[in-house]
């Protein structure tokens, strides 16, 4: 799904950074990939997709030593 239409960012795009990058806040998205950094129609949902995104790489993380002892 598309969160900011200005610079083509998609929800995948902030689930990647917040993964391989470690983005934790809503002004790194801005500075990584542009996110409300125009017009800002795109930043509350930005934020849900923010946090979504670091729940979902913290449920990650917490399953690699789990993996990793199978």
């Amino acid at each position: 799904m598309y969160v900011c239409l200005c610079h083509n960012v998609t929800d995948s795009d902030i689930h990647r950074v917040v993964r391989e990058e470690g983005v934790c806040t809503v002004r790194q998205l801005g500075e990584r990939l542009g996110v409300a950094t125009q017009c800002g129609k795109c930043g509350k949902c930005a934020k849900e997709v923010l946090r979504e995104a670091r729940q979902c790489a913290r449920a990650e993380q917490a399953c690699h030593p789990l993996m990793a002892a199978a």
